[in-house]
């Protein structure tokens, strides 16, 4: 793995560099960052499992955004965080108190990283807190909760982002500039595989009342933002069908695996699957009238993989979480304007599409989309 060091070296001599300077943090000049001395966004993180760990070691490198607060229904997780990450006793606090972060000046935005089903709730008090909600994907379990999260960040004038850390990625956005440039041509086709298989069957993400689903929840929501920004478009159309071979790990309401298309306004069409019993299911393939791109892996920790019909894509990788908040940071803090958006209304359309495809599978027919 390339230091971060030697990223930023990379990086800001490279083609995409020059495309996206408006864009990426990582993109800008490497002393221009060492010398940051600009306003920094003060994060508290609430739920402290696996990805939140990935997130809060991320930030280590953040010049922008730095960990310094914790929410948790386990205390021992609380002072095992307060240890590793010098985090002090008045910015700690659990799911009962946590509404009195709103007397809290040290503490500028929460970043939501629970079970699906919870992150209504959570968000919606963190707005009336007065703190901008970061809330991790799916944002919600289906789209009238999202607008109601959306309803309520905009009441409390406070912003909404969804940790869509994709948006971010070297190799996914210079697929993008070859798209929106014209060099792939017309964009016919979008196939989308994500997938593998899950483990332990007593785990939350397969527990419909707080994952809202099965591998759709989890994994599957790649492919459908995926096939958004790669064809540069919201779909029109859906057609999906569920296969579940195991209905003892799998309940009512669990998906296992569900392969769903689309259909596009320009004319293309996408091909999806997502799974939680199949392995080494991690690829995005966009083809055009000019030339085609691939990711595999696309959309997992990294490092990303990518070449087009104009060779690899060699972009350096840095961790994603890191460049996430990174650029959450200057999003919230100046305004700025990313390639691909991240707040709440783009976590809106992939629930309106998730809905879509659940109730394809339900009636076995084509469900329009309108937006």
């Amino acid at each position: 793995m390339s230091s971060r060091r030697d990223f930023l070296q990379k990086l800001t001599g490279s083609a995409i560099a020059f495309q996206f300077a408006p864009y990426l943090t990582y993109a800008d000049n490497k002393k221009a960052l060492q010398q940051y001395d600009g306003p920094v966004l003060r994060v508290a993180i609430m739920g402290l499992g696996s990805y939140a760990n990935r997130v809060a070691e991320a930030m280590r490198d953040c010049k922008k955004a730095k960990l310094v607060g914790v929410i948790s229904g386990t205390p021992s997780k609380i002072k095992d965080w307060q240890s590793r990450f010098n985090i002090p006793e008045k910015n700690c606090y659990n799911y009962d108190n946590f509404d009195n972060i709103k007397n809290n000046p040290d503490i500028d935005a929460v970043y939501v990283i629970t079970p699906n089903a919870l992150h209504r709730n959570q968000v919606i008090r963190v707005a009336k807190a007065g703190k901008h909600a970061i809330c991790e994907k799916p944002m919600a379990i289906n789209a009238m909760e999202g607008q109601d999260m959306i309803d309520a960040c905009k009441k409390a004038n406070v912003q909404l982002l969804v940790g869509y850390r994709m948006h971010f990625e070297p190799k996914t956005l210079e697929i993008i500039r070859m798209r929106k440039e014209g060099e792939l041509g017309k964009v016919l086709f979008f196939q989308g595989w994500c997938g593998f298989t899950i483990g332990d069957p007593n785990q939350w993400r397969l527990n419909r009342q707080l994952s809202g689903g099965g591998s759709m929840m989890d994994i599957g929501i790649y492919a459908i933002n995926g096939a958004r920004y790669m064809i540069g478009e919201d779909p029109i159309w859906v057609t999906a069908i569920e296969t579940k071979n195991n209905k003892e790990k799998f309940k009512e309401g669990v998906d296992e695996t569900i392969q769903f298309q689309f259909g596009f306004p320009g004319g293309a069409v996408a091909s999806c699957l997502s799974t939680y019993s199949m392995n080494n299911l991690d690829r995005f393939f966009v083809n055009g009238e000019k030339g085609y791109a691939e990711l595999q892996p696309s959309t997992g920790y990294g490092p990303i993989q990518g070449r087009t019909f104009k060779g690899e894509l060699t972009h350096p990788h840095v961790t994603h979480q890191t460049v996430q908040m990174e650029e959450m940071a200057a999003i919230l803090l100046e305004g700025k304007k990313p390639l691909l958006p991240v707040d709440g209304e783009e976590g809106l359309k992939d629930m309106k599409i998730i809905d879509a495809i659940f109730l394809a599978v339900k009636t076995g027919g084509k469900v329009a989309l309108k937006w």
